[in-house]
Parts: structure tokens; sequence; C-alpha cells
């Protein structure tokens, strides 16, 4: 078997699915391939399977990558609104979460179906599974070898992904393509993932499991005020996925336990209006019981308030407002919700999505070093990436 097509798209997950519609509504030949039986896993998975689709906040400064500005053309050329008129179009019952993060009513399967109804309609041939044997350029552009016959066409979009979550399919395949046309690849690493500890902060961990707190967690500059949860491996929690995209290995993190509250002005106030009061219960007042004990074995100090010095009571403040600690890694790419890094936006044209040395060739979503924050903003990114490569190709 040969065909030839105008685009061909590897990878029918978000970014792919949104590329092919576009390019198939401007009267593109597309075949849209993937080397898995089932397609869009990440979409179906997501938001405990009602899909956090998009985030209303979708700006720039929610995105990370070594080109900061790379992602604002093509977040302005395909919105947060864009998507939602789209998703409103086609009858689906959405809420808005928090922080502006939107989901379905119902079910993620309907972002899928949507999509597959609006590839059909602009006449885009979908062939799975299929597998890429090797890549050429040819002339007129490149030709695909794959399990179902060698394939050419005029523009060949990237859309494979990243590493994370390999159970459903996630590959090294849009990095390597990169690096055989040489592109440069940003190291990728796992994003918006727990956060795993050693020794007694482990310890600690484990017997606090399944508690959960809102806290404010730093990374030099960056911060983010939202849930922390203790698992039996470190950390979590959105707060702790958050500063994952950003933190460094070997480096510390810092950790607001309970950001609302000055807690050495509260133990101070409490030890002169209660000072037979035990330090853990007036803690617990404001965390946690478990955790409040937690921290009162630790710093050693779980007696009556009167009897602790203010510069003991200002210790144990600090290990609840301004708690250092440094992680030994992650969970990796299996918890990752997202990969950090990807394919250089220095090689790629903000505009298109195209490689500035390799003309026909595109890289959108994941596979990109574009990471958004926690919240819809993954998915926003490819949506958008999409779009902007399949009014190009």
């Amino acid at each position: 078997m040969f065909h030839s097509y105008d685009v061909i798209i590897i990878g029918a997950g978000a970014a792919g699915l949104m590329c092919a519609i576009q390019a198939g509504k401007r009267g593109r030949r597309v075949w849209l391939i993937d080397h898995m039986a089932k397609i869009a896993e990440k979409i179906r998975i997501s938001g405990g399977g009602r899909c956090n689709f998009t985030n209303i906040h979708a700006h720039p400064q929610c995105y990370l990558s070594q080109n900061p500005h790379f992602c604002k053309s093509a977040l302005k050329q395909y919105t947060a609104q864009d998507f939602i008129a789209l998703v409103r179009r086609h009858g689906i019952a959405f809420h808005e979460k928090k922080l502006g993060q939107l989901f379905c009513d119902d079910s993620a399967k309907q972002i899928i179906n949507m999509l597959l109804t609006e590839a059909r309609e602009a006449g885009v041939k979908l062939e799975i599974p299929t597998r890429v044997l090797d890549i050429e350029t040819i002339q007129a552009g490149y030709q695909i070898k794959t399990s179902k016959g060698d394939h050419t066409c005029s523009s060949l979009v990237i859309a494979t992904g990243g590493l994370s979550i390999p159970k459903i399919g996630a590959s090294n395949f849009g990095y390597e393509t990169a690096k055989k046309f040489g592109l440069n690849v940003i190291r990728p690493r796992a994003g918006l993932v727990p956060l795993t500890f050693d020794g007694a902060l482990l310890e600690c961990c484990k017997m606090l499991s399944g508690l959960s707190v809102e806290a404010e967690v730093c990374y030099k500059k960056q911060v983010f005020a939202e849930g922390l949860l203790f698992t039996h491996r470190g950390l979590s929690g959105p707060s702790i996925l958050q500063i994952s995209s950003y933190w460094q290995e070997g480096e510390q993190i810092i950790v607001n336990l309970a950001p609302a509250t000055d807690i050495f002005r509260f133990l101070k106030e409490k030890k002169q209006s209660q000072p037979k009061l035990h330090v853990s219960n007036a803690l617990s007042e404001i965390l946690p019981r478990r955790l409040a004990q937690s921290i009162c074995d630790e710093q050693t100090c779980n007696w009556a308030l009167g009897s602790l010095s203010d510069n003991k009571l200002a210790v144990l403040a600090r290990a609840v407002n301004d708690w250092h600690i440094r992680p030994t890694g992650t969970e990796g790419y299996r918890t990752a919700e997202v990969t950090v890094g990807g394919v250089d936006t220095q090689e790629l044209s903000s505009q298109t999505m195209e490689a500035k040395k390799r003309p026909g060739l595109f890289f959108i979503g994941e596979v990109v070093d574009v990471t958004g924050h926690l919240g819809g903003f993954n998915f926003q990114w490819a949506w958008s990436s999409g779009y902007a490569a399949g009014l190009a190709v």
C-alpha cells in the first residue's frame, strides 16, 4: 500500500487531533496515526475521568519553558474561550471546579467523542494502531514507512507527547525524531509529580500518610498555595506537583504548613492566655492533630506552653511556617502528569510550530519544551499548538 497525503500526523492525542481537525477543515488530505489501539488516553484518564480540559486563566505566565515567550503566539491564536465555545457547540455540560479549572459534568469520553466527530467531519483519515518504522526526507517532503505501508506527505507533524505515564503508551519517539533531523532537545524530566524523601523525613511522611493541609510551597521565586498531601513515599498534592516542575535535584524547597497564621504570634498569645495548655493541643487548633503532634515530637517540646521559652516557640513556629526540606527525587514518569523539557523552542516557529531548518516538519503539544501549570493548562497548550500548526501544514 502506498498513499500520498498533504499532512501526516503522528500521535492521536489532544494536540494531534486538534491539528488534524484544523488541517482537514482547510481541505488538506490528512492521515492521523497512533501506535496505540486506544487513542487520547490522557484525555480519558484526566481529571478523575472528567477531563480538566482547559483553564480560563491560561496566560503565558502559567507556562514553563527555556523561552517563556514562545507560547504567547499559539495561546493568542486559539484561546481557552475558543475551546469552551467548541465544547458548548457539542452540548457538553461542564463546570468550574476551582482556580479556573473546567471539567466535564459527565465524562472525559465526551471530549474524545467531540474531537473524533470534528475530525471525521473534516475528512481526517484515522488509522490505529499504526507503527512508524522509519522517516525519510524526499524532494516533495517526507516518506513515512509504517506497519500500514509507505506513505508520503508535504507536511509531517509530530504530536507524540512526552514520557509521562508510560502505561498509556508514552515514548521518546518525538525526541528521537527531533534529534534525527538535527533539532536540539532540552533534557526531559518528570513534571507535575510527587516528591520523594528518605531517612527520618520519609518515616515522618509514612506516619502521616493520607493527611492533607492547605500549604504554601516555595522554590526560589516560585510559590504555589494549594493542597499538600503526605504519602508513604513523600509529599504530593497540588502545591507539591506544581513546584516539582521547577524544582532541581539536590535543592531545597520551603513549605509553610499554615500560611494563614503567624504561628509564633499565635503561640505567644496562647502562652499568655493559657499557659497550662500543651503546645500540641494549641497547634491542633491550626493543624490536623496528627501533624501537630508529629511536629512537637520532632522538636521535643510537647509540654505546657508556660514552660517554653520564646526562643523555643520561635523554633517550633519555623517548623510550621518555614519548613526547609530537601527532596531526594520524584516518583518519576510513572506518576508524572507531564514532561518538562522537550524539543527546543529555539528550533521552532512560535507562529506555526514548524522547524526552522526543516521545512514541513512540525512539533506540537507536550513533545515541545512548553509545560503548563496544573489545572487544564497543558490541555490548552495542546489545543493551541495543534491549532496553530493546523493552520500552517
